[in-house]
């Protein structure tokens, strides 16, 4: 079928880049008509809503692949999660991110909440990560769960590991450098070396602690998976990690090990969500992974990007980084070249970090045009203490945390775009102008797995929108703000939606 359909209706943070860092950022967007409850995710034989890689896609129970559009919600500093408050995470933001049309969130869960002292589980620190989780699973919102860290500790000036877990040798840090300067300290280089090596069994704890979180998350619906390490810094070895072919040596014999050893502790408990595994931190600026093989078949490949010139110019790369696009390219390309040949799926889980406009609309773009999900980094402030911002304004979507008024509208306007979340068939492009506000989809259908959802905000289409589909017949009401498509058989559907 094809026509032309009127809708009216509803009028880090620098992180160290190849000889220097990267960093983060978080999402926006903007107040609009609640998002009608999605239909993906309900198949009648699941109690629990889950998603599960084929090939290189997230799959719904209904088989439809689904996409992610969202934020990080990290909260670095004690107790490691956010307050009940308004400058903290309440149900207002959870609704807020749903009225959106973001459907994920990757939330910060940090080590030394969950095992404050040696080898023990904090469940209370659990309980607190569960209210968050399920604020936003009761809006249909995918949760990652995160094992965030930045330069390993507080005495670094970072955070993520106990102070149990800090084997340094005694060496001394001879001068605070700041982050992401102080990933580069002896100390803070040793106590990386000596995890990586088990001293004291701090792998084997680490591995435990994420067998406590899968055991306590393995029934809650909308948990995606479980991120196992941010950004994994080399320690002594990230010189040999910073060239285009990156550090085989370090990735066979340190992170590896590392990964294998969490993910049967994941297994023990929950034997379906997908396990996503992290690049070394310079992958984020273009170097490659030589992560793999894997056994576990429900693996995706969660990386970062970032551009290095922002490193030193505290700029994601839009304003002041002219050779951000080539380099940002790369990063995708590695990451489809990865997936492709390791046998995993991937989402981009952090870029951004900044109010560079010009680079938010560079990241997204490439996103769209390499099919890949996102979660911006990052959803507030929250006081971070390893996010540098500088020149190019605050990583958060609110210039007040306590006051969601307080958005970015100019922000919102790129990171709140329409993406179709469930797609009833193989995606082949997407694509969205925030210029003419056009967006367009193809994808090959197959009709049995249901119903295509495509987001539409209404920020972009305050007096509704128009469609041209072919392949497809709309099946939503006109000017909803989820454009639901029915294909008619096999075959190439196409959609056009363009400003009433």
């Amino acid at each position: 079928m094809q026509g032309d359909v009127e809708d009216t209706g509803m009028k880090r943070r620098p992180v160290l880049r190849a000889l220097a860092v990267l960093v983060a950022a978080a999402a926006v967007a903007t107040a609009a008509p609640s998002l009608a409850a999605p239909t993906l995710h309900t198949a009648s034989t699941a109690k629990v809503a889950v998603l599960h890689r084929e090939g290189r896609w997230l799959v719904d129970q209904s088989g439809r692949v689904v996409l992610l559009h969202g934020v990080n919600a990290v909260w670095k500093r004690a107790p490691y999660v956010p307050p009940a408050t308004a400058a903290g995470f309440t149900a207002k933001d959870a609704d807020w991110m749903a009225a959106q049309g973001f459907n994920t969130v990757r939330l910060g869960v940090i080590f030394a909440g969950v095992m404050p002292q040696r080898g023990r589980v904090d469940p209370a620190y659990l309980d607190k990560i569960a209210r968050v989780v399920d604020l936003l699973a009761a809006r249909h919102i995918w949760v990652l769960l995160d094992f965030h860290q930045d330069m390993y500790n507080e005495r670094f000036g970072g955070e993520g590991f106990p102070a149990w877990a800090v084997h340094d040798d005694g060496i001394p840090t001879p001068y605070d450098a700041g982050f992401p300067g102080n990933y580069f300290q002896p100390s803070t280089t040793r106590a990386f070396d000596n995890f990586y090596a088990n001293v004291d069994g701090l792998e084997d704890l680490y591995a435990k602690a994420w067998g406590a979180v899968a055991e306590r998350f393995k029934s809650t619906s909308y948990v995606v998976g479980y991120d196992l390490l941010n950004e994994p810094w080399p320690g002594s070895q990230f010189a040999t990690c910073a060239n285009p072919a990156g550090c085989p040596v370090f990735d066979q014999t340190a992170l590896m090990p590392l990964y294998d050893k969490a993910t049967t502790a994941i297994r023990r408990s929950d034997p379906q969500r997908v396990v996503w595994v992290e690049p070394h931190a310079i992958f984020n600026d273009g170097a490659q992974t030589n992560l793999g093989p894997f056994t576990d078949k429900q693996i995706g490949l969660s990386f970062h990007q970032y551009c290095t010139t922002a490193a030193f110019t505290h700029s994601s790369g839009g304003k002041r980084g002219p050779d951000c696009e080539p380099q940002g390219e790369l990063v995708f390309d590695n990451a489809d070249s990865f997936a492709a040949s390791a046998g995993t799926t991937d989402l981009l889980t952090e870029f951004g970090a900044s109010d560079d406009l010009p680079d938010l609309a560079r990241v997204t773009a490439s996103a769209d045009k390499h099919l890949v999900g996102w979660q911006y980094w990052q959803y507030k402030e929250w006081a971070d203490p390893t996010t540098e911002s500088g020149a190019s304004g605050g990583q958060g979507m609110f210039r007040n945390d306590a006051d969601l008024s307080t958005l970015k509208q100019d922000k919102a306007d790129l990171l709140v775009r329409p993406f179709a979340r469930a797609v009833a068939g193989i995606p082949v492009s997407m694509a969205f102008d925030p210029a003419s506000r056009t967006f367009t989809l193809a994808y090959d259908a197959k009709p049995a797995s249901g119903l295509t959802e495509v987001v539409l905000p209404h920020r972009h289409y305050p007096r509704g929108y128009r469609v041209q589909v072919s392949g497809a017949t709309v099946v939503s009401a006109p000017g909803a703000p989820v454009l639901l498509l029915r294909a008619g058989g096999a075959g190439r559907v196409t959609v056009t939606v363009t400003r009433r």
